[in-house]
């Protein structure tokens, strides 16, 4: 299925319900399911208070610029995020090296992102890639969010039992705003139970610190390629593959060059990569976002616009997302999923030929699998695309 892209803004108003719970959603489960790890990549390069809340504010101003700007070009809910393996990377790799050097090594690393995005190989690349072997790398991405519902029960199985079945109710009678009203049941529970903590937030603004560059030759060469592989592999990869398996024939090129542009643009403030987004980007594309899939560009734009909150408030806005209780965020990221993840599935598994190339895909990227610094999203698009040249090569 393709979408079909009009020149139109999202039908009605942008005030939709879906469309900011989506958007919020997206954001809530981005920020807290990896920012602890951009604290640890920005202390292994000596990072003073003042410079961590400047990229706070770069990532943050990058991915709300990025997310409302390309979704309104393309009408297609393009979101795009920090790399979070590529942050995981520089946790280790960044000890020894001066902030300056660290600024130069993400400015190295966006270069390459942009060519790789003006020569057009990236989106060839793409190209080849069938689209059920994309439908079941996404469900594999996918599949823990939905498993980490359940697993969230057996902590606080009072919340998490009535999120679900305020989605299971609402299936039936609201079944637009389902997600939205989960949210709001978890948000009351957990406030009731005492599991919120919004007694520490701090709401100041953060201040844009430019941090000269270093070009270290061993540190270009020895972080910064592979921080451009990883995000590469790791990220742009799967998020293209996401736009793919919903039907969103958007050119990768643009978006890939895009990234890169807004990475040498807000690298000296620590914004150390941007890259498309996979999984809070399956959260913009569902059907629980909105039921026309050429209106859902509209949650994307309010991701956005919540990406550009957390970047004025930098690292202090933080507070807001660790003041939910691990479970809740668990909860709503599962029930905000379970639409998109049997829709990959279904897309997968729909052709018997390409069924066992799917299988592979989707095992391999859900099993976790990790080689040579690269993810296991990767590695079941690799093995599952050999699987499915060698079994046409067969047939023929």
């Amino acid at each position: 299925m393709t979408i079909e892209k009009t020149a139109e803004a999202p039908v009605g108003n942008w005030f939709r319900i879906s469309h900011i719970s989506a958007g919020f959603i997206a954001v809530l489960v981005g920020y807290t399911s990896s920012v602890a790890i951009i604290f640890q990549a920005a202390q292994a390069a000596g990072a003073t208070p003042a410079e961590l809340n400047s990229w706070m504010w770069a990532l943050g101003i990058g991915m709300g610029a990025s997310c409302i700007g390309l979704s309104l070009r393309y009408r297609s809910p393009v979101l795009t995020a920090w790399s979070t393996p590529g942050a995981a990377l520089l946790v280790t790799s960044l000890q020894g090296l001066s902030m300056s050097q660290a600024i130069g090594v993400f400015l190295f690393s966006s270069l390459l992102i942009t060519l790789s995005g003006m020569t057009g190989w990236f989106q060839k690349l793409m190209q080849t890639m069938p689209r059920h072997i994309a439908a079941a790398m996404l469900a594999g991405i996918l599949i823990r969010f939905g498993m980490d519902l359940f697993t969230a029960m057996q902590t606080q199985w009072l919340m998490v039992g009535l999120m679900f079945i305020t989605f299971v109710l609402g299936r039936v009678w609201l079944p637009r705003y389902t997600v939205p009203l989960a949210l709001a049941v978890g948000i009351a529970c957990a406030g009731a139970l005492g599991l919120l903590h919004l007694d520490t937030l701090s709401w100041t603004p953060a201040q844009p610190l430019f941090m000269a560059p270093e070009f270290s030759l061993s540190a270009l060469i020895g972080v910064g390629i592979p921080l451009f592989i990883v995000t590469m592999t790791s990220q742009n990869v799967p998020g293209l593959a996401v736009l793919r398996a919903n039907g969103y024939n958007t050119p990768a090129s643009p978006l890939i060059g895009w990234t890169g542009a807004i990475g040498l643009l807000l690298g000296p403030f620590g914004g150390f990569s941007f890259n498309l987004a996979a999984i809070t980007a399956a959260i913009c594309m569902s059907k629980d976002a909105d039921p026309d899939p050429a209106k859902r560009y509209g949650s994307a734009i309010w991701a956005g616009v919540f990406y550009l909150a957390t970047g004025i408030f930098g690292a202090t806005v933080v507070g807001l997302f660790a003041a939910f209780p691990t479970e809740l965020v668990a909860a709503i990221a599962g029930l905000a999923l379970l639409g998109t993840i049997a829709n990959s599935l279904a897309g997968a598994l729909a052709e018997e030929q390409g069924r066992e190339a799917a299988l592979v895909t989707f095992i391999c990227t859900a099993s976790g699998l990790t080689f040579m610094g690269i993810g296991s999203a990767f590695w079941g698009l690799v093995f599952g695309m050999a699987v499915h040249l060698f079994a046409r090569r067969i047939v023929r």
